[in-house]
C-alpha cells in the first residue's frame, strides 16, 4: 500500500505573510544578540569604565538591559503581529468580497 500525504502548498498572501513574519523574527532576534552578546560580552571591557546607576554600564546590560530589551522586542513582535494579521484578514476579505 502507498502512504500518500496530502500536501497543501500556501498561496501568494501567506507566502509574503509567512516572508514578513520570519523577516521581522530575525530582526527580532538579531537585535537581542547584538544586545545581550555585544554588550555584555564582547564589549565589556570598554563598557566596564562607563558608571550607569551606579555601576559599569556592561554590568548593568548583561544584568537588566538585554532582560529589557527582550521584553520591549516581545511588544514589538506583538504590536507588528497584530497588524500584519490585521492586513492579511483585511486582504482575505477584500478577495472573497471581489469574488461574490
Amino acid at each position: 500500500m502507498e502512504n500518500k500525504q496530502n500536501y497543501q502548498t500556501l498561496d501568494d498572501k501567506q507566502q509574503k505573510y509567512w516572508k514578513k513574519n520570519v523577516k521581522l523574527i530575525t530582526i527580532l532576534l538579531s537585535v537581542w544578540a547584538i544586545v545581550g552578546f555585544g554588550g555584555g560580552v564582547l564589549l565589556a571591557d570598554p563598557l566596564s569604565n562607563v558608571p550607569f546607576f551606579g555601576v559599569s554600564l556592561s554590568f548593568w546590560i548583561s544584568q537588566q538591559g538585554a532582560i529589557l530589551v527582550f521584553i520591549l522586542l516581545i511588544l514589538i513582535y506583538a504590536i507588528r503581529m497584530d497588524r500584519l494579521d490585521k492586513e492579511y484578514l483585511d486582504s482575505l476579505k477584500n478577495e472573497k468580497q471581489s469574488q461574490k
